[in-house]
């Protein structure tokens, strides 16, 4: 049998995609030493190949969410643990975005869960964004669908990063979500890059997709035009109440091997983005958590909390990073802003 390459080609239309999802699927294939060493000379061509920026979530406004997200206990309709709660006051959010910075965060990232914030929710967002900026933190939020100008306002608070996944690909999303569909996700991006506020954006793995779904994650995520600057890659966390949890027919977990090459094949198709360890590290364990940073992956969520799930530990993360020999901070920041 002779070997697979994939190779990236320049597009034959204007409206091709840069990366098919066949395309994306044979990497994923690939023999994994070959894959491995691929995705870590991309990984080595465009970052510090020893260092890990380090970023905090904070749920701002938790629970009660109207959707109907498959893997999500903030869900309203389901029947979990998560207790809907208020929106945060500012001074909470503050003191939560100085212990990020003294813990080594250099982004600071906002939670609500909303469909999409009203304009009188934005109000105080606004003001939350401000005051972390201040101090000196990057700022990042994930509220939902955005409206007509609500972006503007954001970046003019002084927001960096907007947060809005994918979640996973076209075909597979409406076995996940009902209550929006993919152009809604897409509109939200749109409003963001026309704004000029930078665009985190990812998925979640282990939902019960098959490799060519995530194939097809991937690929969506490659051909936006210009890629996310931040990509976050979730392995999903299942939650007791969840339709997704395995107690009531979901599925079972991933694949850790599956989730490295996923990892891989985010940072080829996406050579000068941030690509982000965010929900399910700490099911990882240690040495697939190494093996991802070998593929490519370069940013974390910091904490022992991520929204509603729980994270690894801070000693924890410090000691697998100095058991690496990975330079975890705010190193690479300057890059990651520069990258596109």
């Amino acid at each position: 049998m002779q070997p697979i390459t994939v190779e990236r080609g320049e597009p034959q239309s204007e409206v091709e995609p840069r990366w098919s999802v066949d395309s994306v699927e044979a990497l994923l294939g690939l023999p994994m030493n070959d894959l491995l060493r691929r995705a870590h000379e991309a990984h080595r061509a465009h970052h510090d190949p020893n260092a890990v920026q380090l970023s905090t979530l904070l749920s701002i406004k938790t629970g009660g969410c109207p959707e109907d997200c498959g893997y999500c206990p903030q869900a309203a309709r389901y029947h979990t643990e998560v207790v809907s709660e208020e929106l945060l006051p500012l001074d909470t959010v503050v003191r939560a975005a100085r212990a990020a910075r003294a813990a080594g965060a250099s982004r600071f990232c906002m939670g609500a869960a909303w469909r999409g914030p009203k304009d009188r929710d934005l109000e105080p967002v606004l003001a939350m964004v401000r005051e972390v900026k201040a101090l000196g933190l990057e700022t990042c939020a994930t509220l939902g669908m955005l409206k007509d100008g609500q972006a503007e306002r954001l970046r003019k608070a002084g927001l960096d990063y907007y947060n809005h996944n994918l979640d996973t690909s076209p075909e597979f999303y409406s076995k996940v979500i009902t209550t929006r569909d993919y152009r809604d996700r897409l509109d939200t991006l749109d409003r963001v890059r026309a704004a000029g506020v930078h665009v985190c954006c990812g998925g979640i793995v282990g939902m019960g997709e098959s490799r060519r779904g995530r194939a097809g994650l991937i690929a969506q995520l490659a051909n936006l035009d210009p890629y996310p600057e931040s990509v976050p890659i979730n392995s999903l966390v299942q939650v007791e109440g969840t339709p997704l949890h395995a107690q009531f027919g979901g599925v079972a977990a991933i694949d850790p091997i599956e989730f490295v090459r996923t990892i891989a094949a985010a940072r080829i198709t996406m050579p000068k983005a941030m690509v982000r360890l965010s929900a399910g590290r700490r099911e990882l364990g240690d040495a697939t958590q190494a093996l991802c940073y070998f593929a490519g992956a370069n940013s974390v969520f910091y904490g022992d909390k991520l929204l509603t799930t729980g994270n690894p530990d801070f000693d924890a993360d410090r000691v697998l990073f100095e058991r690496l020999g990975i330079n975890a901070g705010a190193g690479n920041v300057a890059a990651d802003l520069g990258a596109r």
